[in-house]
């Protein structure tokens, strides 16, 4: 027996390591083994969750602990790859069945990814008829329960009657970053944000001789205009034009609110969005960044209002503040504007980058499938799930661009786990079209270089066929 628990531990190692790896580094590297390919009957040949990475990830690992089974690790490296070979199997299997990807079917699942390195590794193992079923049934139990696991871990689905609920209770992690009694605590409970932003980035660029320059450059936010063109585009909101203000950071750097009040004063607009970030730390005191919020709203001329989404720095008890000051919040919710007889719709998420409480089921529900769909998040990480939805426009910010980059242009780290292209300005995906914007304030240290602050002013084009 003890032969047959080495041998489960080791079927469900091999078999975890992939979405183990998916939770460290997202989108990064992440290739479908297919390549995106349809097979004959029109359906995935795999799907998108199967990935090269993934593949080789599992390989390594299990290469890595063959002393467990006294075998050698090529022996444990075929075993590994028969592991994931059964288990692409099985996705091919369920991609027939119309299954969708990610959806577990019990028995299905686990059965060809054990079996298959099960067979081999007997060859070595010897192992008696009854370990043979004890170590399917055992694996088919652990694996289906843990596979429930994994996707608490990695897609958190939001907790029942979340978008409206103001406590902290709904967002765990919110109790570090945003309980008041912890305040003389939070450089301990963030150690590591304090020591990377306060202790290593800060010091070399004062060491440096450059800090200041960088204030100044964090300070010389510009206004980026851009426009968008579509077809489907209702009529009476051609040339409408959106205010996009995101990551603001405004406690963060004395005078950066009246910079920003400069830069938009004289601005028309039909509808502002705030893409989150109001506060400057991801932990503290709140009050700072909700006076200046109040400062700076009454400057904003917008047409339609002011909608907003919340970002990972900001807490969720700020929601009523926000609203009392004239932000509506979408919070896994919609807002419909009407104009002309038409209507154009603005879907918003919560935080999909730190919280992952987004949820574009729920916030899209009360929307017609065949309306405009404009769709609002603090990231770029929930473009996948947006994308199924078929909105036309994804609006974000969040990776300010790099804010530190190299004298090329080239950002050093976009702090999104999503492809590279999403992490500035325009880019697309599938049929839907999206806008990164760098933000208007700098996060962890108020320093840019090479890449000035934004604030975006999008223009939608009705294009005539």
């Amino acid at each position: 027996m003890i032969v047959a628990a080495k041998v489960i531990l080791f079927l469900l190692w091999v078999n975890g390591l992939p979405p183990l790896a998916n939770m460290i580094w997202g989108e990064r590297f992440n290739r479908p083994v297919d390549g995106g390919r349809l097979w004959f009957d029109g359906r995935p040949i795999l799907g998108s969750h199967k990935t090269i990475r993934g593949l080789l990830i599992s390989i390594l690992g299990g290469a890595a602990v063959s002393p467990i089974l006294g075998l050698s690790w090529r022996v444990t490296a075929i075993a590994a790859f028969l592991a994931m070979a059964g288990d692409m199997l099985t996705s091919f299997i369920k991609r027939r069945l119309d299954t969708p990807s990610g959806k577990d079917r019990f028995g299905l699942d686990q059965f060809f990814e054990s079996a298959f390195p099960l067979l081999f590794l007997n060859s070595f193992l010897r192992l008696s008829p009854g370990n043979i079923i004890v170590i399917l049934l055992f694996f088919t139990f652990l694996a289906y329960r843990g596979s429930h696991f994994w996707h608490y871990i990695i897609y958190r689905p939001p907790l029942e009657n979340y978008p409206r609920v103001i406590r902290s209770t709904v967002r765990l992690r919110e109790w570090r970053a945003c309980h008041q009694p912890l305040a003389r605590w939070h450089s301990l409970l963030n150690l590591t944000s304090f020591l990377s932003n306060r202790m290593l980035v800060a010091s070399f660029f004062r060491l440096t001789g450059i800090y200041e320059q960088g204030l100044q450059n964090t300070l010389a936010v510009q206004v980026k205009e851009t426009s968008f063109t579509f077809p489907a585009l209702p009529r009476a909101f051609d040339r409408f034009r959106i205010l996009l203000l995101t990551d603001l950071h405004l406690d963060g750097l004395e005078g950066l609110t009246e910079r920003i009040i400069d830069q938009v004063r004289d601005l028309e607009v039909d509808l502002c969005l705030i893409g989150g970030d109001i506060r400057m730390e991801t932990y503290g005191p709140m009050s700072p960044c909700l006076r200046e919020l109040r400062r700076l709203l009454p400057y904003i001329r917008s047409r339609h209002g002011i909608l907003g989404v919340l970002g990972n720095h900001d807490c969720i008890e700020m929601t009523p503040d926000f609203e009392e000051a004239g932000v509506i919040m979408l919070i896994n919710d919609s807002w419909s504007i009407e104009r002309g007889g038409e209507r154009l719709w603005v879907v918003g998420v919560d935080d999909p980058h730190y919280y992952k409480m987004d949820d574009a089921e729920r916030a899209f529900r009360h929307v017609p499938v065949d309306a405009f769909k404009i769709f609002l998040a603090h990231s770029p990480e929930a473009y996948k799930s947006a994308e199924s939805f078929s909105p036309y426009l994804y609006l974000c910010g969040h990776t300010h661009g790099g804010q530190i980059r190299l004298p090329g242009g080239k950002a050093i780290f976009t702090n999104s786990r999503v492809p590279r292209f999403t992490s500035e300005g325009k880019w697309y995906y599938q049929e839907m079209k999206g806008y990164t914007c760098r933000g208007a304030g700098s996060s962890g240290v108020p320093l840019r270089f090479n890449c000035p602050g934004e604030i975006s002013l999008i223009t939608l084009h009705r294009k005539t066929i």
